[in-house]
C-alpha cells in the first residue's frame, strides 16, 4: 500500500467517525447485544450466539476509554465477549481459535462439566497454543446466569471474558417482562504484568486513601489523644493499614458496565410497570462492587445461577466471579441510576434504566471509604471462656489489647446468627451454622507465608461486610440465601477439611495454610461420592472470593435442607466459613481465590476427586 492511498484511507476513516459519532465509532469494540439493549425495546438481548456449534476467536483488538486508546485481548473482537445463550439439555461444541502470540484458554465459570473440558491449563488440559483451535464439547446440565473467561496469565484482566446464559427446560418460577445482562469489570491501560510487579515491589502501590494528619486530628478530637494514638500505633506495629480494601484501586482502574465507562452510561430501556430482570455478573479481576438502584428495591432470585427464595433488598455486595439475578419494578416514567460502587469507594461503574434513550438520573452521593476494625482482625473483645478451641494455628503475632465490642448493625447481624444457632433444628429451614461461636486460633504452623493470624475466627455470614449496614438500606447477607428447593443430597458431612487463608502483605504473598501453590504440589484429596465439609479460616485482613471448579459448594448458612449452592463464596477477614460438598465429579479441579493477583501469587490448589481410599 503506497503512502498516498494510506493517507486517503485514514482521512476517510476519520471523516466516517465524525459523521457517525462516537457511539458508532466504538461499535467494533462493544458487543452488539449491549447496543441493542440500549436502543431496542425487546425483552431479550439481540444477537447472542446460540446453537450446538459456536466459534470463538481470541485475538487483540484496539480498545478505547475516553481519550485513551489501547489494546485489549478480546473474544470475537469485543469487550466483554459475545453473549452466549444455551438451552439446558443440549450438547454444545465451542471451537476456540487462538490468534494471540501466547497460549490461551477458556474456563466455563460455574458450569458442571467433564474435567477435561474445564479449561484450566496445567490442571485439566494443556491450554490452546497460538494459531491452533481447541474444541470444548459437553452436555449442558443446568440453567441460569454464568460467564466465561481465560484462565491463562492476566488475559482475564485484559478483556477475555463474557456472559453465558442457559435457559431452563422447565418454565421459570419467576415472572418478568424483559431482561438485561449487566457485566461489571475493571479495566486498565497498564498490563497485568506491570500491575503485579508493582504490587510485589510496593504492596500498597495503588492505595491512595491512607489516613493522613488531618484525619488523625479529627480522630483525636472525637476519641481523645491517647485512644487515637494507641489505635494508630497498633496498626503501625502490625504493618497493616485500616484502609486496605483493594490491592488495585480507581487510581489504575476504570470501572466498566458492559464494557462502557461511567461517562458512556450503558442504558437499558423499560416501560413503566415492567418487571425487569437484571443478570448481574462481576467479571472484575480484582474488584468487589456494592450494587444499588436508588429509588428501586431489588428482589434477588438467583445467586451464582441457582434459584433462591426471593429476598427484597436495597443493596448487595458482589465479589469477583459471583453472579446475582434481581428483578426490579420501575413504575415511574423516569430514569434510575444503576450504581456499582467499589468496596474501597475509589470509583464506580454506572448505568441507567430509563424509558427513553439519552435519559440520566443523578448519581447517588458518594460514600466515604470505610476503615478496618478489630473485628476484621479477630480481636474484638471476645468472651474467651465461651470460645471453641481449634487444633490449628495460634494467636502469636497480634497485640493482645482487646478492644471493647461496639454494637453496630454489622455485629447485630452476628448476634442474630448466634440466636439462630441456638434454635431447634426440627424446622427444615433451620440448621446449625458451623463456626458461629468464636473459635480460638491454635498453634501457628504457617511459617513466613503468614504475616499475622487473628486470635479467633467466627462465622460472619450474617454480616453485610465492612462499609455496608450503616444505614436503613436493606443489604443482602449470606444468611438470607435459601435454595428454592431442597438439594437431593441431604447427608451430613462425614469428614471435614480445614483450610486457612494466609498471606503476607509486606511481601505480597498469598497462600493456603502458609504455602504458595508452587510449594504445595500435592492435590487436596476428595473421595468420589463422599459428602464432606470444607471449612475456610481467613487469617488475613482482606476478603477472598473462593471458587471451586467442577462441583457445587453448599453454603452452610443455617437454612437446613435449603442450603444455597454457590460456585464462589466470599470469606471475610477473621471469618470461619463452611461449605458442604458432594464429591461427584472425578478428576483434578482448580480451587483458588478469584482475585486474579492473589491466585497468581499462590492462593491456588488442585483438588483431586478419586475413589482411592488409601490416598485419604
Amino acid at each position: 500500500m503506497n503512502s498516498q492511498h494510506h493517507e486517503i484511507t485514514r482521512r476517510a476513516l476519520l471523516a466516517r467517525i465524525g459523521t457517525m459519532g462516537l457511539a458508532a465509532a466504538l461499535t467494533p469494540f462493544i458487543p452488539s447485544y449491549i447496543w441493542a439493549c440500549a436502543a431496542i425495546n425487546r425483552a431479550t438481548p439481540a444477537s447472542p450466539l446460540r446453537g450446538n456449534s459456536i466459534d470463538l476467536r481470541i485475538t487483540e483488538t484496539p480498545f478505547r476509554i475516553g481519550d485513551q486508546l489501547g489494546m485489549a485481548k478480546t473474544i470475537n473482537g469485543t469487550v466483554p465477549g459475545p453473549l452466549i445463550r444455551l438451552q439446558e439439555g443440549q450438547t454444545v461444541t465451542f471451537n476456540v481459535t487462538n490468534r494471540l502470540e501466547e497460549d490461551t484458554s477458556i474456563h466455563w465459570h460455574g458450569l458442571i462439566l467433564p474435567q477435561d473440558m474445564d479449561g484450566v491449563p496445567g490442571v485439566s488440559f494443556a491450554g490452546i497454543k497460538p494459531a491452533s483451535t481447541f474444541s470444548y464439547r459437553y452436555p449442558v446440565r443446568q440453567n441460569g446466569t454464568y460467564w466465561y473467561h481465560s484462565h491463562s496469565g492476566g488475559q482475564e484482566q485484559s478483556g477475555v471474558y463474557g456472559p453465558l446464559i442457559i435457559d431452563p427446560i422447565e418454565p421459570e418460577p419467576f415472572q418478568y417482562t424483559r431482561e438485561y445482562v449487566v457485566v461489571l469489570s475493571d479495566w486498565t491501560f497498564e498490563s497485568p504484568e506491570v500491575l503485579f510487579a508493582n504490587l510485589k515491589k510496593v504492596p500498597d502501590y495503588y492505595n491512595f486513601q491512607k489516613r493522613a494528619t488531618r484525619e488523625f486530628l479529627t480522630d483525636m478530637r472525637r476519641q481523645g489523644l491517647w485512644s487515637t494514638l494507641q489505635n494508630y500505633l497498633m496498626w503501625d506495629r502490625m504493618r497493616m493499614d485500616p484502609t486496605d480494601f483493594a490491592d488495585v484501586s480507581g487510581y489504575a482502574y476504570t470501572y466498566l458496565m458492559n464494557g462502557l465507562s461511567p461517562e458512556m452510561n450503558w442504558t437499558g430501556r423499560f416501560c413503566p410497570g415492567d418487571r425487569v430482570r437484571l443478570r448481574i455478573i462481576n467479571a472484575g479481576a480484582m474488584t468487589f462492587f456494592d450494587v444499588r438502584l436508588p429509588g428501586l428495591s431489588m428482589t434477588v432470585i438467583q445467586a451464582d445461577g441457582q434459584n433462591v427464595q426471593p429476598v427484597v433488598v436495597d443493596e448487595f455486595r458482589i465479589g469477583p466471579a459471583e453472579t446475582y439475578d434481581v428483578i426490579v419494578n420501575p413504575t415511574e416514567n423516569r430514569a434510575y441510576t444503576l450504581f456499582a460502587e467499589t468496596m474501597d469507594r475509589s470509583g464506580y461503574a454506572r448505568g441507567t434504566l430509563a424509558p427513553r434513550a439519552g435519559m440520566r438520573a443523578p448519581l447517588p452521593e458518594r460514600r466515604s471509604r470505610p476503615l478496618r476494625t478489630m473485628d476484621d482482625m479477630g480481636m474484638a473483645g471476645m468472651d474467651m471462656e465461651n470460645m471453641d478451641e481449634t487444633s490449628h494455628a495460634s494467636h502469636a503475632h497480634l497485640p493482645h489489647q482487646a478492644m471493647g465490642m461496639i454494637e453496630t448493625p454489622e455485629t447485630r447481624h452476628a448476634h442474630d446468627m448466634n440466636r439462630l444457632s441456638d434454635m431447634p433444628i426440627d424446622d427444615p429451614s433451620h440448621s446449625t451454622i458451623p463456626g458461629v461461636k468464636p473459635v480460638k486460633h491454635g498453634p501457628d504452623h504457617h511459617g513466613t507465608g503468614n504475616q499475622a493470624v487473628a486470635e479467633h475466627s467466627q462465622n460472619r455470614s450474617g454480616e453485610p461486610g465492612r462499609g455496608l449496614g450503616n444505614s436503613d438500606r436493606r443489604v443482602l447477607v449470606y444468611t438470607d440465601l435459601k435454595s428454592l428447593v431442597p438439594h437431593p443430597d441431604q447427608r451430613k458431612p462425614e469428614r471435614e477439611i480445614e483450610l486457612h487463608l494466609t498471606g503476607h502483605m509486606e511481601r505480597y504473598m498469598w497462600s493456603f495454610d502458609g504455602k504458595k501453590f508452587s510449594e504445595a504440589k500435592e492435590p487436596i484429596q476428595f473421595r468420589f461420592g463422599e459428602r464432606l465439609r470444607l471449612t475456610f479460616v481467613n487469617d488475613t485482613m482482606m476478603e477472598h472470593p473462593l471458587h471451586l471448579h467442577g462441583m457445587w459448594m453448599h453454603l452452610e448458612n443455617g437454612t437446613g435442607v435449603y442450603l444455597p449452592r454457590k460456585h464462589t463464596v466470599i470469606v471475610k477477614p477473621a471469618e470461619r466459613l463452611s461449605v458442604a460438598i458432594t464429591a461427584d465429579a472425578p478428576g483434578r479441579w482448580a480451587f483458588h481465590c478469584h482475585l486474579l493477583f492473589h491466585m497468581k501469587a499462590g492462593m491456588f490448589r488442585v483438588i483431586e476427586v478419586t475413589d482411592q481410599k488409601s490416598q485419604m
